[in-house]
């Protein structure tokens, strides 16, 4: 049950506290459960488009699927989580995605494989769609930033995991086993959570806020009116559109000429996610300190070096540039992510934050999807044009909109 929400005092835990590191630890295990479940098949991709004999680019649906799942998932969970509490939907959510993620490895086709994929995609939107509404709403304002710095580092190892998991375990028995392996790690980090998270203190049910306005749809319009609203969501679907479409097809590059490299070692690149680990808490508390607007203008120029560093024709400048595109891309997601819902209006930050992953999730099915086609009909330099480009038009749309947000320096 949740708190009495008629008697409100609760002003957030504070760094330190017994409840602020339950709920930070609690959260980093709902980042595993969600994200490495969500990309598991990524690192599996080159053998199961050998496997099922089908391109690249419909071999990526495995991913797509989820992900547009998870896209148009995330604001009905949001507008669940406004009735039954955050931690109870996020605690449903992953337990369905949890037992579709178990039977996913048993389809019989392609076909059947996607359209479990989209079911798990659809019940893991529960965990973004609130995750950050719930952080803002339970922790002190001045340390939100670096909290959700935090939480995004949790995201980042579940998909590292995902990725490095089934990808060992797929190069030695088969991609099935490799994602159904990634299921079995989901499932305890899902009881992991469940055990730890704090109940939420800071939530209001929104039939019953003080001026909440009426209606779900009134409520999910509102950010939709707002200029540095719409600038960050903007953000979030080029970025991790750019970000899966490299992650995707990187593989792919790296196992043919000049590279050739055994699909074991190019599955050892996705520890490249380190990079992001380290970012996010170090973007969230730049953030806090030096305002929003520059950290994520900063992340965003370091993803577009790294991209122009993966042009080369040699192993190692690829590899660092695969290092500063996802620290860059992390860093700017961590800021982006935790500042839609900041700047919202309280009785609309669950709705913020789930259009903010909308984006997030669309540009994930749809470049992931759409920039295969590229890559499989043009050459590498013209696929890493595509990602600066997406960089660059992310950036002018921050510094045409988010200049002057007052939510840029806390």
């Amino acid at each position: 049950m949740e708190e009495d929400p008629l008697v409100v005092t609760f002003t957030g835990h504070a760094p330190g506290s017994p409840a602020y590191r339950r709920l930070i630890v609690g959260l980093f295990f709902a980042g595993i459960a969600t994200f490495a479940q969500l990309y598991s098949p990524q690192a599996v991709l080159p053998q199961l488009s050998s496997d099922l004999g089908i391109t690249p680019a419909t071999a990526a649906l495995a991913v797509s699927a989820a992900t547009l799942g998870l896209a148009a998932a995330v604001i009905p969970w949001s507008m669940v989580a406004d009735r039954i509490g955050r931690v109870p939907a996020m605690g449903t959510g992953i337990l369905a995605a949890t037992v579709l993620g178990l039977v996913a490895p048993l389809s019989t086709g392609m076909e059947m494989l996607l359209a479990l994929r989209l079911l798990e995609g659809i019940a893991l939107g529960a965990v973004p769609a609130v995750a950050l509404a719930y952080l803002s709403e339970e922790v002190s304002a001045r340390h939100a930033a670096a909290a959700a710095g935090s939480y995004i580092a949790g995201t980042t190892v579940g998909g590292l995991l995902g990725r490095v998991v089934s990808g060992l375990a797929g190069e030695q028995w088969g991609w099935r086993a490799g994602i159904w392996v990634v299921a079995g790690v989901c499932a305890m980090a899902a009881a992991l959570f469940l055990w730890l998270t704090p109940k939420a203190r800071g939530f209001v049910p929104g039939r019953l806020r003080q001026g909440a306005t009426s209606g779900m749809l009134a409520r999910l319009m509102s950010p939709m009116r707002s200029a540095p609203q719409l600038a960050l969501y903007a953000q979030g679907f080029l970025l991790m559109g750019a970000f899966v479409a490299v992650y995707n097809y990187l593989g792919f590059h790296l196992i043919d000429a000049p590279f050739s490299l055994p699909s074991w070692l190019v599955t050892l690149l996705f520890l490249a996610y380190l990079a992001g680990t380290v970012s996010s808490p170090t973007a969230g508390a730049l953030a806090s300190r030096f305002g929003r607007y520059p950290v994520l203008l900063c992340s965003i120029a370091v993803m577009g070096i790294g991209a122009l560093a993966m042009l080369s024709q040699a192993a190692l400048p690829v590899v660092l540039g695969l290092l500063l595109f996802t620290g860059g891309f992390f860093g700017a997601h961590a800021v982006a992510s935790g500042w839609a819902p900041a700047a919202a209006t309280p009785d609309s930050r669950a709705q913020a934050s789930s259009l903010y992953y909308f984006g997030y999730y669309a540009g994930s099915s749809l470049f992931g999807w759409a920039l295969g086609i590229a890559f499989g009909r043009a050459d590498w330099a013209w696929f890493v044009g595509a990602i600066i480009t997406m960089c660059a038009v992310s950036a002018a749309l921050a510094a045409r909109a988010l200049r002057s947000s007052p939510t840029g320096r806390i």
